[in-house]
């Protein structure tokens, strides 16, 4: 599948993935800022943003799709940074085609399962309840944005999450709205988006995933906690793991200077 994009700036390349409901948009003011440095490629994933529709939304589909947008774009060796589902998306690329990463950047996600019924159980009934959100609401009725907020905060509570969410909401022509992502796909999808079962089937030498590898977590996210680092060295040796303070899941967006400090730090020295 061919993936929509932005490109900006000259130089080394760097992909950046967005999260689960994102889009490559979210990312446009951290890519622009990467841009006086490097190639940077913003990428819709599939069923997300501008990028087609399709029913098979999955990691090992995902990072396919990588590899097609390097093949397609003659690019040999690249930069990766990759958020939650990005982040997820962006891992198991480098351990499948470690010749193609230069340095991996990792954003609040761990090589992990979120669905348990027991420590991650938040991170399950969260991403249930958005989807409940986004298929309880019969767009065909709606006629403002705040009447389709107003339905969204009855199973999302918080604000800065519907906001973010509310930007896959988009008019048509004839002044309908419509979603930007592919809802049915990723609801079917979501087990699979919070599982680890593509990173447990992945045979690698971990000689191969000697290229440099940072891990950068929110303080208040608990997307990765201190028990996984252990699981991250299993896949990654060479990783480093640092912390944005006062930022939770979305630290790019709440915290973005000290997130582009690390980046810079860690890209540049």
């Amino acid at each position: 599948m061919k993936l929509a994009f932005r490109k900006l700036g000259n130089g080394t390349p760097l992909l950046i993935l967005h999260g689960l409901y994102g889009n490559s948009d979210n990312w446009y003011t951290i890519g622009k800022r990467l841009a006086e440095n490097f190639e940077v490629y913003l990428i819709d994933q599939r069923n997300h943003g501008k990028s087609d529709h399709c029913k098979e939304h999955s990691y090992q589909s995902m990072q396919l799709d990588l590899l097609e947008f390097f093949d397609y774009h003659k690019i040999s060796e690249a930069i990766l940074l990759g958020h939650s589902m990005g982040g997820k998306t962006a891992m198991l690329f480098a351990l499948l085609h470690p010749e193609k990463i230069s340095k991996l950047i990792v954003v609040d996600i761990a090589p992990k399962a979120y669905k348990s019924l027991n420590d991650y159980q938040k991170h399950a009934t969260d991403h249930l309840n958005i989807m409940q959100a986004f298929l309880s609401i019969d767009l065909s009725i709606a006629e403002s944005r705040k009447e389709v907020d107003d339905e969204f905060s009855k199973f999302v509570s918080d604000l800065q999450t519907r906001r973010f969410l509310l930007k896959n909401l988009e008019h048509k022509k004839d002044g309908s709205f419509h979603w930007k992502i592919n809802i049915g796909s990723l609801n079917n999808a979501l087990p699979n988006m919070l599982d680890d079962s593509d990173f447990k089937k992945v045979k690698f030498d971990k000689e191969l995933t000697s290229f440099p590898v940072l891990f950068i977590k929110g303080e208040r996210s608990d997307y990765i906690l201190e028990k996984d680092i252990y699981l991250i060295k299993q896949y990654f040796p060479r990783a480093e793991i640092t912390t944005i303070f006062d930022a939770g899941h979305w630290l790019h967006s709440e915290q973005p200077e000290l997130f582009l400090k690390s980046i810079n730090y860690f890209l540049v020295g």
